[in-house]
Formats: C-alpha cells, structure tokens, sequence
C-alpha cells in the first residue's frame, strides 16, 4: 500500500552496502586502511534511482510509563550509519523514538556518522572507555573485533526477563541467528537478516517463444537455473534482446564490479558451491590449524574463472557500476538476471519498477562438484550442491559494556526485535530489514500472512517466490562460513581490489588469487597469527 507523494527511495539498502573501513586488534586505537573503501551511504552512485519509496508504518507495541517509568531520566545514545529519517536502518530508528521514550521515560539520542566513520568512532569509543554510545547497529563481521576486544554485553541475563519487550530468538531461522551469538553468548539483537539469492524475470522464462527458441539452441528446457552452468546459459541466451519492449537490446545479467561497491560478497556467494560440500561444511577462508589462506584453491579459482566468464553477459559500464547502479539495470526491466540482497525483491514492488509482477526469486544456483580443501580432491555430488549463505551485513544492535543505560539499551533493541514491528520492517522495503524469520515467511514455511504483503503494495507471485526463497536460503543445509574475525574488512578489502583485477583483465583469476593470498597472510602476520587462529576457530565452532 503506496501513499501518494513517494520520496525518491535515497538507498543502497545498509543490509548490503555500509561496511566499515577499519580492522584493528582488541585494545588498539584503530586505523583506517588505506585501500579503497565503499561508497558512503546515501551518495548519489550507491542510491537506487529507479523507484519509489512509500509509507507504512509498524503498529505501536509499548504503553506509556505514565509516573511509573523504569529508566526515567537516563539517555540511550545510539550511533548508525547516516541514512535519514527515510533511510535503511536508522529510519525505524527515528519511528520508535516516541513510543520508546513514552514507554520507558527515557530519552532517544540517534548519532548518524557516514558509514565509514562508524567503526572507527565506536571503537575509539570502546578503547578509551568514555561510554559516549550505548548502542551501535553494527555489521555482524565486527563480532570478531568487539567481543574479542570485550567491549560489548552480552544480554543472555536480560532475554527472558519480563520487563522488557518479547521477541523470539528462535524465530530466527538457524543461518541468520547463528550470527546473533558469538561463543555461546547472545550480542547481536535480531533486526535485519542478509543472505543473497538469485534474481529473474519470470515473464521471460514463462514465455512459449522464449521457450521454444532455447531449448532448440541449448537442448534442454527453459526454467530457474539449478547450476551456475545453467545461469550462464540463461544469461547467453537472453543476452542482446529486447527485454522491455523498448526496441533497445538489454542484458543477460547485471552486476555491479567497481573496487569499493561490495563484489567481494557477491563473489563469497558464488564461489561456495564450489568449495563447500557436504564433506567440507567450513573450511573456505583459512586452515584453522596454521591460519594459512585457502582463497587459492582450484575451487576458488573455477568459481573466479567461472564469474568472469559471465561478464560477457552484462553491460560493459558494469565495470565501474556500485550497487544502486546495477538494481537499476534490473528495476528497469533491461536484465533478465541477478543475485543480490533481499532489497531487490521489495525495491521491485515500488512505484517506478518495470518489473513488478515479473520477478522471481530462489536460492543461488549450486554445482555438480565441489573441491575439498580437506582431501584436496574435486567430489561429484548426487543432484546440485547447493549453499545458502548469510552474505551481507546482517545490522542489528549491540550494546555497549561502557554503557551508563544497558537495561534502557536493550529494551529500545528488544523492541524494535519484536514481531509485529519486524513483520513491517520486512514488507515494506525502504528501511533496509530484509526477512529472516519464521515469522516473515508465507505458510507452510512460516506464520505470515499474504495480506500482510499485499499491503506493502506487493503483487502475490513476486511475494510468494521471494518468501521462499530466502527460506530454503537460510534453511539450507550447507551454510557459507561467515567470517567474524578482527581485521575482517581489511581482508575483504584485498580480496575486492583482487577480484576487480580479474574482472578487468589486469590479472588472470589465479594471479589474482595468489596476490589476494599474500595479502590475507601479510594481514594475519601484523594482527598475529595466533591470536587470529583462536578467534578464527572459535567464531566458526572449528575443532582446535
């Protein structure tokens, strides 16, 4: 349900986009690096341009405190990425301001910093132990930093307490709630549940023509890619034709490759059927015995050989396209395929898309054979090794262990996590919350209702196949390693500006990889590789 007078929707959805620009060990002042780094949330080229935002709101879930108020007088400071009253993450933030403080007689101080900014403040924060910010919505990958550094509460003693807000942990599907916890403690309050899955227009694959056509060229039939083979096919086929009735040739596929505008996640998504089997469940980023790369392996480098063999089937100026540039190129009806975020399917429904009712959504295609790093050997697999994966941001709030108001704190999360505000946040887009929960997904996979969706304005099939999804993603079960150790996004940063070489043809897949591999062990070397080694087990449950 879309009221009249939509702002132009200022996003590059924070479930994907805002990543920090810093690694440092526990206990030090951080440095920025001096790679590149993200476009700043909320600049013109990481913003989708195309649609519309729209207006709905969650339903008010606190009462007034009247002149019994349990954190009367106190202040909660909440430091998020700068997006606007009308932007992803901080938007619900400024919405619950009031119900909040009515509820609680607390007082909602939000301190919106430029993506880049945020890490780097909140720990100069942590490190000199001032308790300027009480809570941050953090990204999940600075878990490693934050409770390795012990700067954050844990909030297992306030979960079931009944003077805060209920929500359900266990309403949160396995994947994304394995990214709440850290060690066996709960940091991560749920809010917005990232994973990628792929992206296609149902009408070109429904059409008889279409059809027809492509099974005489391929010699089997047109439908939803299984294999990253088969994507390619697609995207080769529907490469070069008019795929919105404008008369002009559109894409095969988009995809966004500038240094800075993410690809490294998308490439972490893509290359995990290749590397994780079923007989390799975590082994992707380091040997946990010598904390040795493994970005080299003939698994890594198929999956690399594999995405710069589909290039061919986008638009050349993808090459220097951010995120927003490349939803577009999909929104406007001129790319039959994709693999991105949850904001896709929902940015699809908003006024101004030309492919409302025409996408569909499902699990990332898989292989036929994975190499594993175990044995060092290629394993064929019965059917399709498929990976589900919760690449992405995953922002959700942690509280500081500095902290004057850690009760008020967790009450504010407790009840922006609570589900009938989740369920909006979910349907309607704009904010950034992409879906994650039981509770978010259609039946039989989960309680929602479709009403709940049609009202967001979105029409019934896109909703339904997207739905499902992100289920079968996040139920998958193989789930791609996610990486939650101090210098995280230094080691992502190599691997982006590597992956950018490889795109643009400076360096072959494998040189490319090896030079990423010199770097991650350069990078370990100064962090120290034993104290990388112990985070690294423990964040992913490694045997020591």
């Amino acid at each position: 349900m879309r009221q009249a007078k939509p702002q132009s929707l200022v996003i590059a959805l924070a479930t994907v986009t805002v990543i920090t620009a810093c690694a440092v060990q526990p206990g030090q002042q951080p440095v920025a690096p001096a790679q590149p780094t993200p476009t700043p949330l909320g600049q013109e080229e990481n913003v989708a341009q195309t649609v519309k935002a729209g207006e709905l709101k969650p339903p008010v879930v606190a009462q007034p405190c009247g002149d019994n108020c349990p954190y009367k007088d106190q202040t909660v400071t909440v430091i998020v990425n700068a997006a606007g009253e009308k932007g992803p993450i901080s938007g619900p933030l400024y919405e619950i301001r009031e119900e909040f403080e009515q509820a609680t007689g607390a007082k909602l101080n939000i301190v919106e910093v430029p993506f880049a900014e945020h890490f780097p403040k909140l720990l100069t924060d942590f490190t000199t132990g001032s308790g300027q910010y009480d809570i941050s919505i953090a990204g999940a990958w600075w878990l490693g930093d934050l409770v390795g550094g012990d700067y954050i509460l844990s909030y297992d003693q306030w979960y079931t307490d009944p003077r805060f807000p209920k929500w359900d942990i266990e309403d949160v599907q396995p994947g994304p709630r394995s990214l709440l916890e850290y060690g066996g403690k709960k940091y991560m309050v749920a809010n917005d549940h990232d994973g990628q899955v792929m992206y296609y227009r149902r009408d070109l694959l429904e059409d008889p023509n279409h059809k027809a056509a492509f099974k005489e060229k391929y010699g089997y039939d047109l439908k939803v890619p299984e294999t990253w083979k088969e994507f390619r096919d697609v995207a080769e086929y529907f490469n070069g034709k008019d795929l919105n009735g404008d008369g002009k040739p559109d894409n095969g596929l988009t995809m966004h490759l500038k240094v800075g505008g993410q690809g490294m996640f998308h490439f972490m998504s893509f290359a995990a059927p290749f590397v994780i089997g079923p007989e390799n469940t975590k082994l992707f980023w380091f040997d946990p015995q010598t904390m040795k790369p493994l970005m080299d392996s003939p698994g890594h480098l198929r999956a690399l050989e594999t995405l710069v063999d589909l290039i061919q089937f986008g638009p050349e100026a993808m090459m220097g396209w951010s995120l927003g540039e490349a939803w577009d190129h999909f929104l406007r009806g001129e790319a039959a395929l994709t693999f991105t975020w949850g904001d896709l399917g929902a940015l699809a429904q908003q006024e101004g898309s030309k492919v409302k009712g025409k996408t569909g959504a499902a699990l990332l295609p898989g292989t036929t054979e994975y190499y594993n790093l175990k044995t060092g050997q290629w394993v064929k697999v019965d059917g399709v090794n498929r990976v589900g994966n919760t690449t992405g941001g995953s922002w959700a709030g942690v509280i500081s262990k500095f902290s004057k108001a850690p009760e008020a704190a967790y009450y504010l999360l407790a009840l922006m996590a609570s589900k009938p505000k989740s369920l909006i946040y979910a349907a309607r887009g704009w904010d950034g919350v992409d879906p994650g929960r039981f509770s978010h997904y259609l039946p039989p996979a989960g309680t929602a209702k479709i009403e709940d969706y049609l009202a967001a304005g979105w029409d019934e099939k896109d909703i339904r196949d997207y739905t499902q999804a992100y289920f079968d993603n996040f139920s998958a079960k193989l789930q791609f390693p996610y990486l939650r150790i101090p210098g995280t996004f230094e080691y992502w940063t190599a691997l982006d500006i590597h992956l950018s070489e490889a795109a643009t043809k400076q360096k072959t897949p494998e040189e490319a990889l090896k030079a990423t591999v010199a770097d991650f062990e350069a990078i370990t070397d100064r962090l120290g590789r034993e104290k990388q080694r112990e985070i690294y087990v423990t964040s992913l449950g490694l045997d020591q």
